[in-house]
């Protein structure tokens, strides 16, 4: 086949690619790829190109359309990592299947404005250049996707599900950049090598050389990451003396564990599964989140079996709990209480990130017809410290379910000394679905952005170690009992995110700004 040939069968491809007819399924096509990088379908190779078509979708449209396929995009790529929330609404909450696929899409539907704005924004830096700095045009689309993305983490308290970075969790060289940017610089470096790919598609008929510089730069972005990776990975992350650790789940039936007959038999399962846990020694137990259906302050059967079980297992004893301020009736905090063999005082932890809908309602004055979506005691207050407790002879971090999925929230229990972190959760309310998967995944990224440990206890899955390179050390199933133990090393090394913060996505906000001004000025 000569020259001539192939540059014609470019060009047909991509006037195929340019159809503005084509341009929806386009979007479609880049919503389908970029949910199915994540778990559980877990095509993490995906989401390296899935953005390309529609970058092609894009180009050269006006504004108005381009967010509607940004849009578009996003409703696929939400829709399609969270469906799940409408098993919570419909099993669990007791709205009817329809309304709880509606409610989901409505959700849907909120995220993707960030992708629509996305689209819109980033359009005109495709291959005009009214940035007039090329490495502007470059550099603008994964700042514009960064400061987006961070903005959703943190308006109306905050959604960073399913961003983009998550879905490298088990590619550990290109993630270990997030101990520098946490998930937000990897979902840059996703970007920027999309972007790449298409102004080296588009080049390509007209000029080979230029073709050639934007695939030359996309290795050249992907060799940096992969090497970094890998240096950070041949380091090692042992220093003290390691911690042996038992994270204990319960499997206690979401619908059924609030019931009183089910009080007896729940410490008991805890009971067992810790004890089981005796010959491995372990200097620290963990059970999950609302591990104990009563209040533990105040009920003395289970302060007496746990102190018990402590004094007998000579570990301390990180458990889950609902709790009430004595001096304020009707505050309630999701609570975490460490117990220590050595009958110190009780420490504690109250959860600071609450769920919304879930374990309060926002706005609730003006929401005043909104039921919470969750079984629940009442209407939780949020803690107000980030409190590091100590246990096993070493300073931990605690955080709860939802927190989890905050770098700056874990962030703050390692800037405070926390060497091992800890997580308590209960996933039993998305059933068998990919949220628990998704749920874990975020963990890693926890791990390696502040450069410590995590020890993980679900109710129900999924329960597990993950070390401060974001190396699984073991996982359990989901709707089995299971006890498993693992030696944790403390975290060593200080990371530049540990200690300077979101400073990556605040300098891409600023970028985007400053690209704005200058726009506006021309």
């Amino acid at each position: 086949m000569n020259l001539v040939t192939r540059s014609g069968q470019s060009k047909r491809a991509l006037r195929f690619l340019e159809d503005r007819g084509r341009a929806p399924l386009l979007a479609l096509a880049s919503g389908t790829l970029l949910a199915l990088a994540f778990p559980r379908w877990d095509g993490f190779p995906l989401a390296w190109i899935a953005l390309v078509p529609l970058l092609f979708a894009l180009d050269g449209q006006p504004a108005r359309r381009r967010f509607i396929l940004g849009w578009l995009c996003g409703m696929v790529y939400f829709a399609g990592t969270l469906w799940w929330v409408t098993i919570s609404m419909s099993h669990y909450g007791g709205l009817h299947e329809a309304v709880s696929g509606l409610l989901m899409l409505l959700l849907a539907a909120y995220l993707s404005i960030y992708v629509g704005l996305w689209g819109w924004l980033c359009g005109a830096a495709l291959r005009q250049d009214p940035l007039h700095s090329i490495w502007a045009r470059r550099l603008f689309p994964p700042a514009l996707w960064t400061a987006l993305e961070y903005a959703r983490a943190h308006l109306l308290t905050g959604f960073p599900w399913s961003s983009l970075g998550y879905s490298q969790h088990g590619f550990l060289p290109a993630i270990q950049v997030a101990d520098f940017g946490s998930v937000y610089g990897v979902g840059f470096i996703l970007v920027f090598f999309n972007a790449a790919l298409f102004r080296c598609v588009v080049a390509w008929s007209v000029s080979r050389a230029a073709a050639w510089r934007e695939a030359a730069l996309a290795a050249c972005a992907l060799v940096l990451t992969l090497g970094y990776g890998a240096f950070r990975l041949g380091q090692p992350m042992q220093g003290a003396s390691a911690i042996s650790v038992a994270v204990i789940q319960g499997n206690i039936a979401q619908d059924q564990k609030w019931g009183e007959t089910m009080q007896a038999e729940t410490l008991e399962i805890y009971q067992r599964l810790s004890r089981a846990s005796l010959p491995q020694k372990p200097a620290l137990v963990i059970w999950p989140e609302s591990s104990t259906p009563v209040f533990f302050q105040t009920d003395r059967t289970y302060q007496d079996a746990a102190l018990r079980l402590v004094q007998e297992g000579g570990f301390d004893l990180l458990l889950g709990t609902p709790a009430f301020d004595p001096a304020q009736p009707g505050v309630l905090y999701n609570r975490a209480y460490l117990l220590s063999g050595s009958r110190g005082p009780i420490q504690h932890y109250d959860k600071m990130h609450l769920v919304p809908f879930g374990e309060y309602v926002p706005l609730a004055r003006l929401l005043f017809f909104v039921e919470k979506m969750a079984e629940g005691i009442g209407n939780f207050s949020a803690g107000q410290e980030a409190t590091v407790l100590r246990a096993a002879g070493t300073q931990i971090g605690t955080v709860i379910c939802f927190e989890a999925i905050f770098p700056g929230g874990v962030r703050m229990f390692v800037d405070r000394g926390a060497r091992i972190m800890t997580t308590i959760t209960n996933d039993a309310w998305f059933g068998d679905s990919a949220a628990a998967d998704q749920h874990f995944s975020m963990v890693v990224f926890r791990a390696i952005e502040n450069r410590v440990p995590f020890a993980r206890a679900a109710n129900t899955g999924i329960s597990g170690f993950i070390d401060a390179h974001g190396r699984v050390l073991a996982r359990s199933d989901l709707f089995v009992e299971a006890e498993q133990t693992q030696r944790l090393y403390p975290g060593i090394r200080r990371t530049f995110y540990t200690t300077y913060g979101d400073v990556f996505p605040a300098a891409c906000i600023l970028f985007c700004l400053a690209v704005f001004w200058k726009q506006r000025r021309r």
